[in-house]
């Protein structure tokens, strides 16, 4: 087993490369591609990550791409683009959050090997292997009058997506994520549709909530101000499926009025998935840490992303792709600084996004994966 880490330089671009290899014929790779040049004209910049993308898939011979998120920093002017350029099959996420790097665009990919994928009926594109099918969704939105009636229409038609493939929301979903266009003043409907459909589908304190990052972003519609990506499992027992507290450093998110889990695992045979859920500088009654304070504010993170991450017997070792998003661009070198010490060796994007509440400077969400033996759980 071997979790290795690599630095691949490419033209006009490199792109920061976790492999995990447990020796079975699902490998997974997480790859963050940057744009080397930042002077470069868009069109330039889009054909460097999409010949990177092309490359990978030469170097790591076998592999299918099963999630993309593209990040723009202009979604008007360079979003069709990649919808023109970009025909793999699979789920393509394309948001308006500017990497902080100066670059237009940056790319988040997630390979495999040894599976199978397909564009479903419902919409939703099918990773298939073993017992299970991966059930991928991104750049989900409508234009219903405003943000809250956008989110509960994105909610209701995923429910619908999900009963297709014999799914259930509060069964087989185990992330999403809300991007929000002008989050201080939308994200309150979002909240509000989102509690509405959890509880008309059994998603309760008392029951389970679904992993998850609410954060600013924009798509190429100014009017779309609620954009959904998520990710489901068919097959999956509720016995593979755990949810992450760390009632030391965090509290419960319906505690402040929202409906979300600070993290999710899963087990298979050979092997454990974390999703780390956008976290901030929060202690376990709600509060602001550190306020205006962007280092502090920075470790704390950090320290509660670590407290999920452990409740999962993991550490920052397992991560294996990190998204981190700051509400003010002027504090962008400082966390950069901070992150290259910290994690020389991690894929990992910093890109402008206000988190949920003004009071949050930072915000990062994480994956991480670890081979285990659990013989009563089949094989991913």
């Amino acid at each position: 087993m071997s979790q290795n880490y690599s630095h691949i330089e490419l033209e006009n671009a490199r792109a920061e490369v976790i492999c995990f290899d447990n020796g079975t014929e699902v490998r997974e790779y997480q790859a963050i591609i940057h744009i080397a040049n930042p002077r470069l004209a868009y069109a330039q910049q889009l054909e460097a990550i999409l010949n990177a993308y092309d490359a990978l898939r030469t170097q790591f011979a076998g592999t299918q791409a099963v999630f993309k998120r593209y990040f723009l920093s202009d979604a008007a002017n360079q979003a069709d683009d990649i919808i023109a350029a970009d025909l793999s099959l699979c789920a393509k996420s394309i948001i308006q959050q500017a990497p902080l790097d100066g670059t237009k665009v940056a790319l988040w990919v997630y390979l495999m090997s040894g599976v199978e994928t397909q564009l479903n009926k419902s919409g939703l594109y099918e990773v298939r292997h073993g017992e299970f099918r991966h059930l991928y969704n991104a750049s989900a939105h409508n234009l219903a009058a405003n943000s809250e009636y956008q989110m509960r229409l994105l909610f209701n038609e995923y429910v619908m997506q999900l009963a297709e493939e014999g799914c259930k929301l509060s069964e087989n979903c185990i992330r999403t994520w809300l991007f929000v266009n002008d989050i201080d003043l939308n994200y309150g409907g979002v909240v509000r549709a989102r509690n509405q459909v959890f509880f008309t589908q059994g998603l309760t304190v008392h029951t389970h909530f679904i992993a998850s990052t609410g954060i600013g972003g924009r798509q190429q519609d100014p009017n779309v101000l609620s954009q959904m990506d998520n990710y489901a499992i068919a097959g999956i027992r509720q016995a593979q499926i755990h949810y992450l507290y760390a009632p030391t450093h965090l509290n419960r998110t319906s505690d402040y009025g929202v409906s979300f889990e600070r993290g999710t695992y899963i087990d298979y045979a050979d092997r454990r998935h974390v999703f780390i859920s956008g976290t901030a500088s929060i202690n376990n009654k709600g509060e602001i840490m550190y306020p205006k304070d962007i280092q502090q504010q920075t470790r704390r993170m950090w320290d509660n992303v670590e407290a999920l991450l452990k409740e999962a017997d993991c550490t920052y070792d397992d991560v294996n792709e990190i998204v981190v998003y700051l509400r003010d661009i002027a504090d962008y070198d400082v966390v950069r600084s901070l992150f290259e010490e910290r994690f020389p060796n991690k894929p990992y994007v910093i890109v402008h996004a206000a988190v949920c509440r003004p009071g949050w400077l930072v915000e990062m969400e994480c994956m991480a994966v670890k081979a285990q033996s659990k013989p009563e759980f089949p094989n991913f």
